[in-house]
């Protein structure tokens, strides 16, 4: 059978170059692939593009690669937690193509599925659908690109608009369990874009916590068939950051949180890193 495994982070994305487009897993800080992205950063790869739900935040996930100019366009759906995008988008350095969260997700599934195109209601009416949405600036703050009205067709009364899925030349996915054939399992919300980035990326690679013999996964608890994926490194328990930890504090007093939030708190800190995934 066909052996999957390759030795490092650094040897899985080695052949990934200058201007490839990349579908990344991942919601917020939780299943992003850290170890690939990081390795990608070190080999110094560029003119990336990058489709993914968001594009990590200033110092953490793509975040990194966009800090330092690695990434030229990126289809995303929610992009408010990174100031340093922001920035680039609004200064012109970067080109932005806003999706719909439901829609984004369906153009990697139907890209995976080999369906081409598909209709749906998300955006009908709007610029999504009319065109004209700022995806790039020019330096001096005009509309340097602006999005093309897709076409719209109507269903038993229903108007829908047409939207291309996405086969990008790469996914790179965090999963939880993998095993060398490259099936793989992924830990509660840690799913989230992972299983669509892997079905739709050319080449898929995943980065597991545990990698696992052949049959050592019940075939019912599988999420990605082997088939949709090409390489699979150990990554182990990689770091797993939270956006934002909240806490709340005794009525009246703002400097002593009650022993309920306290045990919360450490509660959290102390929960495995794959349990941390899911929370």
């Amino acid at each position: 059978m066909i052996n999957k495994v390759v030795a490092s982070a650094e040897e899985a994305v080695a052949d990934i170059p200058d201007g490839a487009s990349l579908a990344v897993g991942g919601f917020g800080l939780c299943g992003i692939p850290v170890a690939l992205i990081d390795a990608l950063h070190r080999r110094g790869t560029k003119d990336l593009e990058t489709v993914s739900n968001n594009c990590g935040v200033d110092d953490w996930g793509l975040g990194v690669l966009l800090r330092d100019g690695r990434i030229r366009r990126t289809v995303s759906s929610y992009v408010g937690e990174n100031k340093e995008f922001a920035r680039q988008y609004l200064s012109g350095e970067l080109e932005v193509v806003l999706t719909p969260q439901g829609t984004l997700a369906e153009k990697l599934r139907a890209g995976g599925a080999g369906i081409p195109a598909f209709y749906t209601k998300a955006g009908v009416g709007t610029q999504v659908s009319d065109g004209g949405l700022p995806q790039k600036y020019d330096p001096d703050g005009g509309i340097a690109i602006a999005s093309a009205a897709k076409e719209v067709r109507t269903f038993d009364g229903v108007d829908y608009v047409l939207e291309e899925s996405l086969t990008p030349d790469f996914g790179l996915v965090h999963a939880w369990k993998g095993d060398r054939h490259g099936n793989l399992v992924f830990h509660a919300t840690a799913m989230n874009f992972n299983p669509l980035c892997a079905m739709a990326g050319r080449i898929t690679i995943a980065e597991v916590e545990e990698l696992v013999e052949p049959g050592e996964l019940d075939p019912e608890h599988v999420h990605t068939p082997g088939i949709f994926v090409q390489r699979v490194v150990l990554a182990g328990q990689t770091e797993k950051r939270i956006e934002k930890r909240t806490v709340s504090l005794a009525a009246g007093s703002a400097s002593h949180p009650p022993a309920a939030a306290t045990t919360a708190t450490a509660a959290t800190a102390n929960t495995p890193a794959s349990d941390q995934a899911g929370a």
